[in-house]
């Protein structure tokens, strides 16, 4: 019982921590901050925020399309508002399984199937995000070493990992763990990397970062702060490598931190910088609460009971899924 409850509680107590001291020190320069903004950019910031979530619905819906379930954008979409929601308030990603119970409840999806569909989108979003970063650190002069370190260790994993994919058919066993993580990668390699699959993820994951840059430059701009377009892409970008760690839920915290580092490396001032991080993770994760709340009614009351089962399997270990 215990457990179960600090898995939850100690998270969500470092994610507040975090953000509380983020604020604390910078406390006398945050009303004059505040005084100064720009609210019309907050409507711009939440209207790009909904165009991103549309294009990583497409995207979800085009990688179930590639195994054989026709599943519509909008059903996609909100698959994903809820399983993003519950990550908001568990640690680890778990919110994740949510979205599998969803497919197999409304597609008769496998479990194997739903898992697959995660990683392809998982190693789509990081591979992506990296790829970004790796194009901004031209733009940037004095970036951390530690940075460029950060970048190229997702871009070499996703290349080992789309390597194993290209020879995973050279492989066969009989042992039934084997199996199983074979036949998921089997499913992986299907509804990835085909070139059409290559062209479609690649091009709609890097429109969807592109977006989720772009409200952040809203919010820059809410402030009235011209920092250079290159020093904002790596900015989102670390930030989100480092919320890619689930540490705390739905990277709350962490996101802010390295958000507000990189701006102050840039010469943002940091009541500015810390406000700017904030404002923008909090919009996101608010069109996130707002879209897994209508979300779960689109569904139907059966959503509810699904989520406290996966949490129940993950947290208090009962029975997993077959496959």
């Amino acid at each position: 019982m215990y457990r179960k409850i600090s898995a939850i509680v100690v998270p969500t107590l470092v994610a507040i921590g975090i953000i509380g001291y983020m604020l604390y020190s910078v406390r006398d320069q945050l009303l004059v901050a505040l005084q100064n903004i720009i609210p019309e950019y907050l409507v711009v910031g939440v209207g790009i925020c909904l165009c991103a979530w549309w294009l990583r619905g497409w995207r979800y819906h085009t990688i179930l399309k590639s195994l054989n379930y026709s599943v519509s954008v909008k059903v996609s979409t909100a698959c994903i508002f809820v399983s993003q929601t519950v990550n908001l308030v568990v640690p680890a990603r778990l919110g994740d399984f949510v979205r599998v119970f969803i497919l197999k409840h409304e597609y008769n999806t496998t479990y194997s199937e739903g898992i697959s569909s995660l990683v392809v989108e998982r190693v789509f979003d990081v591979v992506t995000v990296a790829f970004l970063g790796a194009i901004s650190l031209f733009f940037v002069l004095n970036a951390p070493s530690w940075f460029t370190t950060l970048i190229i260790v997702p871009l070499a994993a996703g290349v080992i990992f789309f390597g194993v994919l290209l020879v995973i058919g050279k492989f066969s066993s009989r042992n039934k763990y084997l199996v199983i993580i074979l036949n998921m990668l089997h499913e992986i390699k299907r509804a990835s990397l085909s070139q059409r699959s290559l062209a479609l993820l690649g091009i709609s994951s890097a429109g969807a970062w592109l977006l989720d840059i772009l409200a952040c430059v809203a919010v820059v701009m809410m402030f009235e702060q011209k920092i250079p377009f290159a020093v904002i892409v790596l900015a989102v970008v670390i930030g989100n490598l480092f919320k890619a760690v689930p540490f705390t839920p739905g990277g709350i915290g962490t996101y802010e931190l390295f958000l507000a580092i990189t701006f102050e490396l840039a010469g943002v001032a940091p009541a500015i910088a810390t406000l700017i991080a904030v404002i923008d993770h909090l919009i996101k994760n608010l069109v996130t609460l707002v879209g897994g709340v209508i979300s779960i009614y689109y569904f139907g009351d059966w959503v509810v009971p699904s989520i406290k089962e996966a949490l129940a399997e993950k947290f208090g270990g009962g029975k997993e899924p077959d496959s």
